[in-house]
């Protein structure tokens, strides 16, 4: 039986513009996204998708409402403790890949585990693993700057995997590709999703993007205004 992976109630996010002026960007969201599924947040510019993406990475907390991540209550933990549990917990794939210019492929992929404590031969063999999976194995010793777009967000892919997350959380991980490139990728987060049985967590604006997945979550003005199965994809949750 699926397990809730997030669950958010009541999420407020609220920001500080200068006295006496606060301004609110998410007013009452409610989420529960569960163990397995391929959820697709699609919202315009400016609908709070983004503060919400954060709020689900624990890279901001919430002004108000409850989080909780993989069973875990991230709410008033401290920084540190905070920090923990989204390097454990979540896997991120970013836009713009967020490499490490100076260090290869490898390294790269080896950095989330060397935060984590993970041993030398044990960091490196998972590594080339990782990088096996994506199809980089003979890119693994080229820099950043030597790797297409595609290239770089394949290596960052394999590193949002080194920690075995619950959760990869790709933001518009298409947006700086071609189509044919953004095509590769998606299929790899399929192929996670399918064989490996990843929860992901894809924020978009492209709703033909979000027709891929289990199940669309659309946001709007800071509030869930819709949801609704995927249009290529069957979404069963028992």
């Amino acid at each position: 039986m699926a397990k809730p992976i997030i669950e958010m109630q009541g999420i407020v996010k609220r920001f500080f513009t200068g006295s006496p002026s606060e301004l609110e960007v998410l007013h009452g969201i409610d989420l529960t996204v569960w163990e397995g599924e391929f959820v697709a947040i699609v919202g315009a510019s400016g609908s709070g998708k983004s503060t919400l993406m954060n709020i689900i990475g624990a890279l901001d907390r919430p002004t108000e409402g409850t989080y909780r991540l993989d069973g875990e209550n991230v709410q008033g933990v401290n920084d540190r403790e905070l920090s923990r549990v989204r390097g454990a917990k979540i896997g991120f794939v970013f836009q713009t890949f967020n490499l490490i210019p100076r260090q290869t492929a490898l390294q790269n992929v080896e950095l989330p585990m060397l935060y984590a404590g993970v041993k030398g031969h044990a960091r490196r063999r998972r590594a080339w693993e990782l990088l096996d999976l994506v199809g980089m194995t003979d890119r693994a010793t080229h820099q950043p700057s030597e790797l297409s777009g595609g290239q770089k967000q394949r290596v960052a892919i394999a590193r949002s995997m080194a920690n075995d997350p619950a959760i990869l959380l790709a933001d518009e991980p298409t947006g700086a590709l071609d189509s044919v490139t953004g095509r590769l990728v998606m299929d790899l987060f399929h192929k996670l999703h399918r064989e490996q049985g990843k929860t992901i967590v894809l924020i978009t604006h492209s709703s033909e993007l979000a027709e891929e997945c289990q199940r669309i979550v659309t946001i709007k003005d800071g509030r869930i205004c819709g949801q609704r199965q995927g249009g290529k994809a069957s979404y069963a949750v028992s």
